[in-house]
């Protein structure tokens, strides 16, 4: 109903809002502010959740990257140390190569001297009055074998030569395998005998020596 103030100067009062009315706005404001709590707090946790997702990618994609530096580092000193590798190999197969073909070496110096000693010794041990025709190598089993055939005048200088070989730390086995009385073209009578003996290797303690071997491991 519309009232009319006809009255001057009296004070024009406002209407009363009925109970519900006041209550229903009430109610409106409050449904408004709890609306807006709400969507504020929905986007405020939006906006933490898509911070931290970018957190996470931003700090996963750098720990990735790291990663693939590392990786990528790892494969070049993979490939570095192949090489490097590779070379000491070679070098350590050239070494053993040189190793072995100076040990060959040896064997076959050690073997040329062979004959150097006996021939030495067998000239040292001779005796007086005697002379040799013949020394030959004999067939062995690993072993440098030998054959000595000559003249004397007289047993004693054969039995002494005898003693002088077997006394030589390069002679071993000495046995007087034949003996017989033989006339020259003087008619001078003499003592024809055969040896045989074998190549004994000596102490190291009474050679001089000059080892050939590589320097270093």
């Amino acid at each position: 109903m519309i009232e009319v103030n006809l009255l001057p100067g009296a004070t024009r009062r406002r209407p009363r809002k009925s109970g519900t009315a006041a209550g229903l706005s009430l109610f409106r404001g409050s449904a408004i502010r709890g609306v807006d709590r709400w969507t504020i707090a929905i986007a405020g946790a939006w906006l933490i959740g898509l911070g931290t997702a970018a957190w996470l990618y931003l700090g996963t994609n750098e720990r990735r990257q790291e990663l693939e530096l590392s990786v990528e580092q790892a494969v070049q000193d993979s490939i570095r140390y192949s090489a490097l590798i590779s070379k000491q190999d070679q070098v350590r197969a050239r070494r053993d190569t040189i190793a072995a073909k100076l040990v060959m070496i040896q064997e076959i110096d050690a073997e040329r001297n062979i004959w150097a000693h006996l021939l030495d010794e067998i000239s040292r041990a001779l005796p007086d009055y005697t002379w040799l025709t013949q020394i030959s190598a004999t067939p062995g089993d690993d072993e440098v074998s030998f054959q000595i055939v000559g003249r004397t005048g007289n047993t004693f200088a054969l039995t002494r030569f005898l003693k002088d070989l077997e006394a030589s730390p390069f002679i071993q086995g000495v046995q007087l395998t034949r003996t017989e009385i033989v006339r020259d073209q003087g008619e001078r009578t003499l003592h024809q005998f055969s040896i045989t003996a074998r190549y004994e290797e000596p102490p190291l303690e009474i050679l001089t020596t000059v080892p050939l071997q590589l320097e270093g491991n």
